[in-house]
């Protein structure tokens, strides 16, 4: 089978990173490829009509692409290369997912059978206004249910209310209380769930006609649980089991076995795992901890996660929920690694770094022509490149200190603050060996907030200078 020829369009700025991502991917794609270097540093400064001068496909391409950034009819430049053209992504690390790679998702992707249960923490504490407002942007986020959270103590007499403002809203509810009274009042008003039974309020929930989870009285032991089981059973209460998961330190892996001893006894039964005492109780960034808790959930046919996020280590649990529950299910029933498959899930470090090296940006600044400045970061270091200038180090103040020794006539106010903001963000790639592209946001997975690159729209002109960079 023939594969098929890509033309790519780049500036020399962009070539060797360019060149390094399609060795690797086009492969794993199955495509050709060729590339048009053009004679213009930063390709986000060409226009159709600039390129379809300059392009010069080899004979028989199938596709070609020109930079996200280029801007209007595409018309001039596929009548140049005789072959159809389309705008690639703005950033080189989204090639591999604009040509579905790495491991291109199955179209099935995405599915799931884990209940996401989000918890508001002491609602009694909250404003009705504030519940509806987290209530809906835990919603956003991938909750399924709204957990409406109790303080031990005097009952809650605005439960019921509360309730009935988020059903009214849309939102499935849970109540997370023992007290018989305040649970009473939140079903009244539309709560399908009830967290949680044991043997202090068992009989209680045979009045309830919902849904309830039981747990057992003491969690290292499941003879109490048994006897709460048997009794919503007998009396036809639905019910989910949770055995309790303990934080390290207090059972943990205990507890995990007794999750599996529970399936063994109940195979049929419904489960539900509390998984913030982990996630909120372990110096650890919580998304890691999710999708192994999630894992762990898929394979024991645990269908339902109760889940907190307070902590500022777990603020962003729901999202993290939602996407691992989406990967590990697709692990499991594809029998496949979790891997290249949820990107939104790598945060600290990159999931592929994108090298290039000391003598490549010195080639580069004996190249260019005009004296804007190209932050990179290689060799575990910044480094700035302009026009026979290429000044490395560590840090970005002393960087900097360098550049204003070499009497640049540049650097006013706004450049010097366009320069520090990136320089900053180039220190935290360093940092944490991530991929630094100037001019586009830190890759943090499904935190990352896209980047309007304000400096290029201000600074593009009409069309480039004849044959020159630019």
């Amino acid at each position: 089978m023939t594969r098929q020829h890509v033309h790519f369009v780049t500036g020399r700025l962009a070539e060797h990173s360019l060149r390094n991502v399609l060795t690797t991917m086009s492969e794993e794609a199955q495509f050709e490829f060729s590339i048009s270097v053009l004679p213009i540093t930063v390709a986000a400064l060409m226009t159709p009509e600039w390129i379809a001068k300059r392009i010069s496909p080899p004979p028989h391409v199938d596709r070609v692409l020109v930079p996200g950034y280029c801007e209007g009819d595409l018309a001039s430049v596929a009548k140049a290369a005789g072959a159809p053209v389309e705008r690639g992504p703005r950033d080189l690390r989204q090639l591999p997912a604009f040509f579905g790679q790495p491991n291109a998702k199955a179209t099935d992707y995405g599915d799931y059978d884990i209940e996401i249960i989000a918890e508001i923490n002491h609602c009694p504490r909250l404003s009705l206004s504030e519940i509806l407002a987290e209530a809906s942007q835990l919603k956003a986020d991938g909750a399924d249910v709204i957990d409406v959270g109790c303080d031990p103590g005097t009952p809650w007499a605005q439960v019921g209310e509360t309730v009935r403002a988020l059903r009214d809203t849309g939102h499935r509810v849970s109540i997370d209380s023992f007290d018989p009274k305040e649970v009473s009042s939140a079903i009244e008003e539309g709560a399908e769930l009830v967290l949680s039974v044991n043997s202090s309020n068992r009989d209680a929930a045979r009045d309830w006609g919902c849904e309830v989870v039981a747990i057992p009285d003491d969690p290292e032991s499941l003879s109490e649980l048994d006897t709460t089981i048997e009794l919503l059973a007998k009396h036809g209460i639905p019910l989910r089991i949770d055995p309790v998961l303990e934080p390290i330190g207090f059972g943990f892996a205990a507890s995990l076995g007794r999750y599996i001893e529970v399936r063994r006894r109940y195979c049929d039964a419904e489960i539900m795992m509390g998984i913030g005492n982990l996630s909120e109780l372990t110096d650890a960034d919580s998304a890691a901890i999710n999708v192994t808790l999630l894992g762990i959930c898929q394979e024991l046919g645990i269908r339902s996660v109760l889940t907190t996020q307070v902590i500022p280590w777990a603020r962003s649990s729901v999202k993290e929920c939602d996407l691992a529950r989406r990967l590990v299910y697709h692990a499991i029933t594809q029998k496949t690694l979790p891997k290249h498959l949820e990107p939104g899930l790598i945060m600290l470090r990159d999931e592929r770094a994108v090298q290039i090296t000391t003598d490549e940006l010195d080639q580069l600044a004996e190249a260019i022509k005009d004296n804007n400045y190209r932050l990179f970061v290689a060799d575990e270091k910044i480094h700035l490149v302009s026009a026979g200038l290429h000044l490395v180090d560590e840090d970005a103040f002393v960087l900097f200190d360098r550049l204003l020794k070499t009497g640049p006539t540049n650097v006013d106010a706004a450049h010097a603050f366009y320069l520090g903001y990136e320089l900053a963000k180039a220190t935290t790639a360093r940092t944490l060996s991530k991929n630094y592209q100037q001019d586009e946001s830190l890759d943090w997975g499904l935190l990352t907030e896209p980047e309007t690159s304000h400096r290029l729209t201000r600074t593009r002109p009409k069309r480039p200078a004849r044959g020159d960079d630019a």
